[in-house]
């Protein structure tokens, strides 16, 4: 007879609030106080598994073992991700409606946001030498707004794009939100929703013809397993899919330029050679600011594992945060460290701060690279090719907030390009 282990228990009858309080770090803080790896804990009136370390994501990330239909929470579904978006399939639906997205992502297309990106900052930039100072977040996120929606052939006026990249980052601002940050999402949401939902039907109808190898393109006339096309809202969230996280990647480049802030010993490297210690630089951003907090998925039958039982359905977070900050995968975890990326590829399960996984097949996020290009081509213009100062503010980065940027959202004033 096989022994079987209870998972152990965090105290409380919900501790929705305390994972309020504590956002990324309540998972690796209970583990930290339990001593496991593994508990399960009351949350939004369910009960949830929590796990984090290196086995658990290897676990997390069996696909033969977790589901992600019903995953993602309606208060998420309604802001952040959108209903029946790729995210809450699985199987050989999945399969197909990631391969939609894998080849949006050609080497051929990375290219060109690549020369959107590196276009924009100098167009951008030039403009924000007229002014005192500017908030830079705010900045690059009606930037990466102009970027994104260029690229996926989402035709977009002068006039409109604020607006469109404030609701994009109210729809990103909501999750793990209550209360007005909430409600904001949801409206934004609606709101980007039917926005793009009415270039889908213009895009069938013949009024707008995007490039054949945009987004806007391939979704709109995109079919399914069973040969039909997306429902026009469908298509708005997987269009959106495209759209919303490429604009999310402000906050990365906003982390890029506080970390050169703190960290002024590695202007120089970034400022010699060919550009090569912009990848590693890039990676340690993406491995030690905050951005994804974990990731949930359901058990798909009941299993047992390390003796602990997993029953059909139950909720599983993944710590996405504590894995990326693990000392059993990181030397030195909680130190900002891009030499540690000179002769090291993140795997599939250490380096996640934006899922883990298989990129091809699995739940793995399809623009990752383009992430990581957008960013690189994003620190080399910071570094190589702008000058500014960084006046005297809140730079301090909340945990608690879920997700956060530094406090003042990064004031840069004396801007002026360079001209060697």
């Amino acid at each position: 007879m096989t022994i079987q282990l209870e998972i152990p228990r965090d105290q409380g009858l919900d501790n929705s609030l305390a994972l309020l309080n504590e956002g990324y770090l309540f998972i690796r803080n209970r583990c930290r106080q339990l001593q496991t790896d593994i508990f399960q804990s009351r949350l939004l009136a369910q009960n949830v598994i929590c796990m984090t370390g290196p086995e658990a994501a290897e676990l997390f990330y069996d696909e033969e073992r977790f589901v992600r239909k019903g995953a993602a929470p309606k208060r998420v579904q309604k802001t952040l991700l959108g209903q029946n978006g790729v995210q809450g399939l699985d199987g050989a639906v999945h399969k197909h409606r990631k391969h939609m997205f894998m080849k949006l992502m050609s080497p051929e297309r990375l290219k060109d946001i690549v020369s959107l990106t590196k276009k924009q900052w100098m167009k951008t930039s030039k403009k924000w030498e007229e002014k005192e100072h500017i908030i830079l977040f705010d900045e690059v996120q009606e930037m990466m707004c102009r970027i994104a929606c260029e690229w996926a052939g989402v035709p977009i006026s002068d006039s409109e794009v604020k607006e469109r990249a404030n609701d994009l980052g109210e729809m990103v601002d909501a999750f793990g939100a209550i209360g007005p940050r909430h409600w904001r999402g949801r409206n934004a949401r609606a709101k980007s929703e039917q926005w793009i939902e009415g270039i889908i039907k213009q895009i069938r109808n013949g009024q707008i013809n995007p490039p054949e190898d945009t987004a806007a393109y391939v979704i709109a006339w995109h079919r399914e397993l069973n040969g039909k096309r997306l429902e026009p809202g469908v298509a708005a969230v997987e269009l959106l899919n495209i759209v919303r996280p490429i604009v999310a990647i402000a906050t990365y480049i906003v982390f890029s330029a506080h970390a050169l802030h703190e960290h002024p010993e590695y202007l120089d490297p970034l400022r010699s050679g060919e550009g090569q210690f912009v990848q590693p630089f890039v990676q340690e951003v993406r491995r030690f600011y905050p951005f994804t907090p974990f990731v949930g998925a359901r058990v798909r039958r009941d299993f047992t594992w390390k003796k602990y039982i997993f029953k059909s359905q139950t909720l599983v977070l993944l710590d996405v945060y504590g894995i990326n900050h693990d000392s059993r995968l990181w030397e030195r975890p909680d130190e900002f460290l891009p030499e540690r990326f000179n002769n090291r590829e993140g795997g599939h399960i250490d380096l996640i701060p934006q899922g883990g996984g298989d990129r091809d097949n699995g739940h793995r996020c399809a623009g990752e690279w383009l992430t990581i290009n957008v960013m690189e081509a994003s620190l080399h213009f910071l570094s190589n090719q702008l000058d500014y100062q960084v006046p005297v503010q809140d730079l301090s980065i909340s945990l608690s907030r879920i997700p956060t940027l530094p406090a003042s959202r990064f004031i840069i004033s004396k801007i002026r390009q360079r001209t060697s």
